[in-house]
């Protein structure tokens, strides 16, 4: 066995460095969706602020100018949204784990998601408890696991749907607690166990936008909130959606108060 443990600390070594190859590719991969995406929902922006200005050059009654300046003030605050998230994202490369406000970062996820989920007619609802705690994390790495979730949900409901988006406090304000549920076709009882296995994936490949069918993603999602120290769950039934349940460790008392 001793003469085994050189060899053994080797492939660990190695298994080790290639696990983290791995998740640079897939935050590298999941920068550039979020690019894309942000760069088609900005895109429309402008063209709703070009298309009222236009409307308040050529009318010249305040009634007319009022609403385009009101359209255009709205939607420049959402472009604002967009860039200030995207921004956050490329200076923020640290992975280190700091007292972090989840809602914001489902919000901001949602900012980046919007067009796309309101393209295959998605509503959204958001239920965030008064007494959700701060939890203690890499708001980066999160974030991935929101995003590639509420694809997964997305892609779940082809002919349009429901995504609810839940937080609450957890494990006696210990943790936090995180549902990201859809009203899609569910998950066949036989393929729950296995859901979160590399490779594993209940699609039959990327869809139009390209994203998904690897079966990497899920699986990238339980490393992740693994290595927080937290839990990842699902709860499924065909016909009737998919839940993701996470649990995060909040943040404790000296941590609040620094």
């Amino acid at each position: 066995m001793t003469s085994n443990s050189p060899l053994t600390d080797d492939l660990q070594r190695e298994n080790q460095f290639l696990r983290q190859q791995v998740r640079s590719l897939q935050s590298l991969a999941t920068m550039g969706e979020l690019t894309g995406t942000a760069a088609h929902e900005f895109n429309n922006v402008l063209m709703t602020i070009i298309n009222y200005a236009q409307l308040g050059i050529r009318n010249r009654d305040d009634a007319t100018r009022d609403k385009a300046l009101g359209k255009i003030h709205d939607a420049a605050k959402r472009a604002a949204a967009i860039t200030t998230t995207i921004l956050a994202q490329a200076r923020n490369r640290s992975d280190s784990m700091v007292p972090t406000n989840v809602v914001e970062l489902i919000e901001s996820s949602l900012v980046l998601l919007g067009r796309e989920l309101q393209k295959y007619r998605i509503g959204v609802e958001t239920e965030f408890a008064a007494d959700t705690p701060m939890a203690v994390i890499s708001g980066n790495q999160i974030q991935r696991v929101l995003i590639n979730l509420m694809v997964n949900s997305r892609q779940a409901m082809p002919e349009g749907g429901t995504l609810l988006i839940r937080t609450a406090a957890a494990d006696g304000g210990k943790g936090v607690e995180i549902t990201v549920r859809d009203s899609g076709m569910g998950i066949a009882k036989a393929d729950l166990p296995k859901i979160f296995d590399p490779y594993f994936t209940t699609k039959s490949g990327p869809d139009e936008t390209g994203k998904g069918g690897t079966g990497l993603g899920l699986a990238a999602c339980k490393d992740i909130i693994d290595e927080h120290g937290g839990r990842i769950r699902v709860e499924s039934t065909v016909g009737r959606g998919t839940a993701f349940i996470i649990r995060l460790p909040a943040v404790d008392a000296n941590q609040a108060a620094a």
